[in-house]
C-alpha cells in the first residue's frame, strides 16, 4: 500500500508553489548519521557521484568531508535511487543531513511511490525523522518520514 496517494497530495509536488527543489533534511544527526547515509547509499547499490567543486572524487568516509576547512568548496554527493530520480546532498554540517530532489522528476503514484521508499529507507536507517518543506521555508514540513508510524505521511493539509 502506498505511502500517500498522488491525487492527494499533487499540490505539494507542483514547482510552481512549492519551488522546484524542495528542502529536505534530517535534523539532530552527527557525523555517524552521515556516515550511516554514506553507507546505505553504497549497500543500496544507489549510483552516487561525489564531487567538490567540479572535481569528481571517490566518496570519503564523512568524518573527513565534514572536517574540511570552513572556507572550502561544500562537496556533493549524488544519488540516483532509481534511474530517474536524483537526490543531491550538501555536507553543510554535522548536526543536520541535507539534500534536495527536483520535483519536475517526481510526477505520478509511480514516481511518488519511489521518492517515499527513499524517504523510508533514508529516515529507517537514521531512525529520526525525514522533512520535507517547501523550498526556502526552514521549519515548515509538509510531509516526510514519521519513525513512529514508519511511513512517509502529511504534516499539513494540501
Amino acid at each position: 500500500m502506498a505511502d500517500l496517494l498522488w491525487d492527494d497530495v499533487s499540490s505539494f509536488f507542483d514547482p510552481d508553489l512549492m519551488g522546484s527543489l524542495p528542502d529536505i533534511r534530517v535534523p539532530d544527526t552527527s557525523v555517524e548519521d552521515w556516515q550511516a547515509v554514506l553507507d546505505l547509499v553504497a549497500e543500496k547499490g544507489w549510483w552516487s557521484q561525489y564531487s567538490e567543486g567540479e572535481v569528481v572524487l571517490p566518496v570519503p568516509r564523512a568524518e573527513t568531508v565534514l572536517a574540511r576547512p570552513s572556507d572550502a568548496e561544500c562537496p556533493n554527493l549524488r544519488v540516483w535511487p532509481t534511474a530517474d530520480m536524483l537526490a543531491i546532498f550538501r555536507f553543510y554540517a554535522a548536526d543536520e543531513v541535507d539534500f534536495d530532489v527536483d520535483l519536475r522528476e517526481l510526477q505520478g503514484q509511480d514516481r511518488l511511490d519511489a521518492f517515499c521508499g527513499f524517504l523510508r529507507a533514508v529516515g529507517r536507517r537514521l531512525a529520526k525523522p525525514v522533512l520535507v518543506e517547501p523550498e526556502g521555508h526552514h521549519g515548515h514540513p509538509v510531509l516526510g518520514f514519521d519513525v513512529e508510524a514508519d511511513r512517509v505521511v502529511l504534516f499539513t493539509d494540501p
